[in-house]
């Protein structure tokens, strides 16, 4: 066939597998896609390649999922709060809002339409300068047994909604909050031992939520952590705590340590089983 039948040979070749390769352009590659430039690769993704041992540049991801994309819609989370009172007439539900609403008036629209409004603890009624909370019967004989508090301030005034801070102290959250005999204030809230906050929220779980650890830290150091939280908060028992996996455990787990809390609340000891009344 000679040099030149050879040489004409190659080059088709080469020009057919250039052409066989280039099967996504313009924003069409997916990950993984071999790409030419960032142009064709899909939103979220761009062209390129670790090193030069690679031969081929690929489409890879550029950016991370927006969390808050996988979220429902609040207005379903707050029907089942709805529903859930409303089958259970004697329980108390509150809701520590970590807010990002900012269009006015929204937060509170969703509460309306979900029908809970009836419920509603109005902020009047909250304690000022570390004064008692009202009884759980007068809460439940008033119907009023949501109790909601947001992290953006001025909604108090202007949508009705408590301030967290203006009510609690909160220690520190994640991997910063889990230092044993250590116990420390968030940087929003006030002192741990501020006694004009009558509530006392605690944090215990990883920055990053892992299985594992978490039912390690729920077994045998979150009773420990309370007690240690408990004295930096000026003697105060912890009214609220935060815990990732609640169910994980090798005992007794958070559910212990609420009744641990709940007992020394009521009556001064560990067991909450102490607090029942002696029959005669």
């Amino acid at each position: 066939m000679g040099l030149a039948g050879n040489l004409l040979f190659l080059l088709v070749s080469l020009i057919f597998c250039a052409v066989a390769t280039a099967d996504c352009s313009n924003g069409g590659c997916q990950l993984h896609d071999k790409c030419s430039s960032h142009g064709d690769c899909a939103a979220g993704l761009f062209c390129f390649s670790c090193s030069e041992l690679f031969s081929d540049n690929t489409c890879v991801r550029s950016t991370v999922t927006n969390q808050f994309s996988l979220l429902g819609p609040a207005i379903d989370t707050f029907k089942e709060i709805e529903a859930f009172l409303s089958a259970n007439p004697t329980e108390i539900v509150t809701l520590i809002l970590e807010d990002y609403v900012r269009t006015p008036n929204a937060l509170t629209k969703v509460f309306t339409d979900a029908g809970l409004m009836k419920y509603w603890f109005p902020v009047k009624s909250m304690p000022q300068n570390g004064q008692d909370w009202p009884l759980v019967s007068d809460m439940i004989a008033k119907n009023q047994r949501l109790v909601v508090f947001t992290s953006a301030k001025y909604k108090e005034n202007s949508e009705g909604i408590a301030y967290q801070w203006n009510y609690m102290v909160e220690n520190q959250y994640g991997d910063g909050g889990l230092q044993s005999g250590n116990c420390t204030a968030r940087g929003e809230s006030p002192p741990l031992n501020d006694m004009t906050k009558s509530l006392v929220l605690v944090n215990y779980f990883l920055s990053v939520p892992l299985k594992l650890p978490t039912c390690e830290l729920n077994s045998k150091t979150l009773l420990s952590m309370l007690d240690t939280c408990h004295g930096a908060a000026g003697n105060r028992w912890a009214n609220f705590v935060a815990v990732d996996f609640y169910k994980r455990s090798d005992g007794g787990g958070t559910f212990q340590a609420v009744d641990t809390m709940n007992g020394e609340l009521l009556c001064g000891s560990r067991d909450v089983r102490a607090c029942l009344p002696i029959s005669p």
